[in-house]
């Protein structure tokens, strides 16, 4: 088998008050890095350039305009196959996730190099209660989708991609912002990548920034599951099959 190697993928969109404090959480991983600036605004943009020009093991991308957190993560995808990546790690710029957890996610893909790994958020008392309550709804949606009761998180920004089984699943079908974690389980799943889970903290820090519009983002997800919904009945046969024969 050949050797993996891994790389860091950070979508970052206005985040320039906390990327900075991420990347000193990464850096002892000796992990390449990847930043996609997502389209900042033209103060965060300075800022973002500053602190990763610093930092010889960060590659920047900047995007002209702002496509979404699904965007960033696709072209992040691109660049590291081109660099001769076989695993992406994925990870947020707000800090909410615990980079204490790295070693164990990538000694889990090094067992399972075809797997996605992904977190299983265990949250402390910062949460709001309004994101508690909105990933359980979009669980179950998800348990329906898939008909499985093995996706125990789809909405964890924190992940392992093999990026060679990435070709099975037909990335323009993907949502761009909010909605690309959870539809790139669900219809990896489809594709037949297997997906292996992390119990991970997160945290919602005092100054923390969310991209997240609460209208706008709770209705694009509702569409989301509409279409899933929609595609789990035209796969039925597939995954009924799949689901009785494994």
């Amino acid at each position: 088998m050949h050797k993996l190697k891994f790389c860091l993928i950070v979508p970052c969109y206005n985040h320039e008050s906390l990327l900075n404090r991420m990347l000193l959480q990464l850096e002892p991983y000796k992990l390449d890095c990847l930043v996609i600036d997502d389209g900042s605004n033209e103060t965060a943009q300075k800022t973002i350039e500053e602190c990763t020009s610093k930092k010889p093991w960060v590659t920047l991308i900047k995007r002209v305009k702002n496509g979404g957190k699904g965007e960033a993560v696709k072209d992040g995808f691109q660049l590291a196959i081109s660099k001769g990546y076989t695993h992406a790690l994925q990870i947020d710029a707000d800090c909410q996730h615990d980079v204490n957890d790295i070693p164990k996610f990538i000694q889990l893909s090094e067992a399972n190099p075809d797997s996605i790994i992904t977190g299983e958020a265990k949250y402390d008392k910062s949460v709001p209660k309004s994101r508690l309550y909105g990933r359980y709804i979009n669980h179950f949606w998800v348990m329906v989708e898939t008909l499985s009761f093995k996706v125990l998180d789809t909405m964890c920004g924190f992940r392992i991609y093999p990026l060679a089984q990435l070709s099975k699943v037909k990335m323009s079908s993907i949502g761009s912002r909010m909605d690309f974690d959870v539809e790139m389980a669900v219809r990896s799943i489809w594709a037949g990548i297997p997906l292996k889970t992390i119990d991970t903290k997160v945290i919602y820090p005092e100054d923390g920034i969310s991209n997240f519009h609460y209208l706008k983002g709770n209705l694009r997800i509702t569409w989301m599951h509409i279409k899933l919904c929609c595609g789990m009945i035209l796969r039925l046969p597939k995954l009924l099959y799949r689901k009785f024969s494994s």
